[in-house]
C-alpha cells in the first residue's frame, strides 16, 4: 500500500519496513514484531488500531496526531485518507497552525518537515494564513516556501513584507553559502584558462607549466657535478582577468509558477557572478513581459521580490530583448532557463537562438535549476534546440559552476545523461 501519509512522512514512518504485502493484513515476524506493527499503525493511521492491535501513546501519539491533522481531514480535499466521516485537519485559525507547525518541527528530522509544510499549504489552503507573520516565523525556511511567499508579494500586506524578506534572506544566505566558494573557482580557473597567452608579463607567468612544459630542454651544466638548468623556449602564462571583463553572461529566466525554485537558485547564482570583476552579468526575468533586474544583483533579495511568479510566457519576446543587449557575441553566455512552454512565436524564438549561435554566442538551455529533478517540459522545443547545438537539461544548483565552466571555456557541456534531451 502506498498513501500520502507514508510518503510524505519518509525517515519517520516507512512501509518498506513492514513483510506485509499491498492487499494483506501487515504480518510481522521475530523479535521486531512489536516495532513493526508500530510503523505500521504509523502508516497507515487510527483506522489500522484494530488490525494491527497496536495502541500508540507518547511521542508517537503526538506524531500521529500531527499526521492526522495533515493527512486525515475528513475528505474535505482529494489525496487524503479520510471519507470515513471522520472531522480532522488543521482548522482555519492561525493559533492551531502554529502550533502544529511547532509540534512537526519537534517531532520530525528538518526534510520531512518542509514537505509536510508545502502540502499544508497545497492541500488546506494555508498560503492565505503565510500572509501573517507570526505563520512566518513559525515555519521551516525552504527554497519552496520562498517561492511561494513570492507569488503572494503582491498581496501581502505591508505589516507582513518585513518578515518575508527576513525568512526569505535567511534562505538566501544558506544558499550563499553553500554555493558561492565553488562557483568562485570553477569559473575563476576557467576564466584564466581561456585567458592563457604565449607571451606573458614576468609577473603573469605560470612557472609550473612552464617548467613541465620546457623539461625537453633541460641542459647539464659542464663542471657543475650534475647540475643544469631549463631553458624556457615556451613560456606559459595567463592574461591579466581580473583587471577587465573578459566573458559576458546573460541570465534569461522563466518565472511562470512552475518555474519558482529555480527562480530563487538563479538569483543567487546571479549575484554571486555579478560579484567577479571578470564577467559582467546581466539577469533577465519573464513571462509575458521582460524585466531587466540586473541593477538589483548586488542583492538577490531585492532580485526576488522584484520577480512575479506566475502568468503565461513569450520566451520570444525575453530572447529578443537579451539579444538586444549582445555586444561581443564571441564571449558571451546566454543561459535560458525555462520549461519551454513557450506563448509566443515558436519558430521566431528558434531562429533567434540559431541567429545567436551562428554569431559565436554560447548559448545554454537549462529545463530547471533546481534539487527537485527532471521537470514537465515542452519536448518538441527541446528537441528543436538541441538540433542546433543547445541541448536543453535539467541542472542541479551543485552542477550549474561546472555548466557554467565549460560555456566559458567552449567545451562540451557536462549534460546529465539521465536529464538530457533531444
Amino acid at each position: 500500500m502506498t498513501t500520502d501519509r507514508a510518503a510524505n512522512s519518509a525517515g519517520t514512518v516507512t512501509e518498506t519496513e513492514t513483510t506485509a504485502g499491498p492487499d494483506e493484513t501487515p504480518r510481522a515476524h521475530g523479535a521486531d514484531s512489536g516495532e513493526r506493527l508500530r510503523r505500521w499503525r504509523m502508516v497507515l493511521g487510527a483506522d489500522s488500531a484494530q488490525s494491527t492491535g497496536c495502541t500508540l501513546t507518547g511521542r508517537d501519539a503526538a506524531m500521529d496526531g500531527a499526521l492526522t491533522a495533515l493527512y486525515e481531514n475528513g475528505g474535505r480535499q482529494p489525496g487524503g485518507r479520510g471519507g470515513g466521516g471522520r472531522s480532522a485537519g488543521l482548522g482555519a485559525s492561525a493559533p492551531s497552525v502554529a502550533r502544529w507547525l511547532g509540534d512537526i518541527r519537534t517531532y520530525f528530522p528538518s526534510s520531512v518537515v518542509q514537505v509536510m509544510q508545502r502540502d499544508a499549504i497545497d492541500r488546506l489552503g494555508l498560503s492565505a494564513l503565510l500572509l501573517e507573520p507570526e505563520m512566518l516565523e513559525a515555519v521551516e525556511a525552504d527554497v519552496h516556501l520562498v517561492g511561494t511567499l513570492l507569488s503572494l508579494n503582491k498581496v501581502m500586506p505591508e505589516t507582513t513584507k518585513e518578515t518575508a524578506r527576513a525568512v526569505v534572506r535567511k534562505v538566501v544566505e544558506k544558499l550563499e553559502s553553500r554555493l558561492t566558494t565553488r562557483t568562485r573557482a570553477a569559473l575563476t580557473g576557467a576564466l584564466d584558462r581561456s585567458a592563457k597567452v604565449s607571451r606573458p608579463r614576468h609577473h603573469d607567468i605560470d612557472w609550473n607549466r612552464t617548467i613541465r612544459a620546457n623539461l625537453k630542454n633541460y641542459l647539464t651544466l659542464p663542471g657543475e657535478d650534475g647540475a643544469g638548468t631549463i631553458v624556457p623556449e615556451r613560456l606559459i602564462g595567463y592574461g591579466r582577468a581580473a583587471q577587465s571583463v573578459k566573458k559576458d553572461v546573460i541570465l534569461c529566466i522563466d518565472q511562470s509558477g512552475s518555474m519558482a525554485a529555480s527562480v530563487v537558485y538563479a538569483s543567487v547564482f546571479g549575484a554571486v557572478l555579478a560579484s567577479m570583476r571578470a564577467l559582467r552579468t546581466r539577469l533577465v526575468v519573464f513571462d509575458t513581459a521582460v524585466v531587466d533586474l540586473t541593477d538589483q544583483l548586488d542583492d538577490p533579495v531585492d532580485v526576488l521580490f522584484g520577480t512575479q511568479l506566475g502568468g503565461g510566457t513569450d520566451i520570444n519576446r525575453a530572447l529578443a530583448y537579451c539579444q538586444s543587449r549582445i555586444t561581443r557575441p564571441a564571449d558571451t553566455v546566454v543561459v535560458l532557463i525555462s520549461d519551454l512552454y513557450e506563448g509566443g512565436i515558436r519558430n521566431e524564438m528558434l531562429k533567434r537562438v540559431a541567429a545567436m549561435k551562428a554569431s559565436g554566442v554560447q548559448f545554454v538551455t537549462l529545463l530547471a535549476l533546481s534539487d527537485e529533478g527532471a521537470p514537465a517540459y515542452d519536448r518538441d522545443h527541446a528537441t528543436a534546440l538541441s538540433a542546433l547545438g543547445a541541448p536543453a537539461f535539467a541542472c542541479t544548483p551543485d552542477l550549474f559552476p561546472e555548466v557554467m565552466a565549460a560555456a566559458i571555456e567552449k567545451r562540451p557541456l557536462p549534460v546529465p545523461d539521465r536529464e538530457a534531451h533531444g
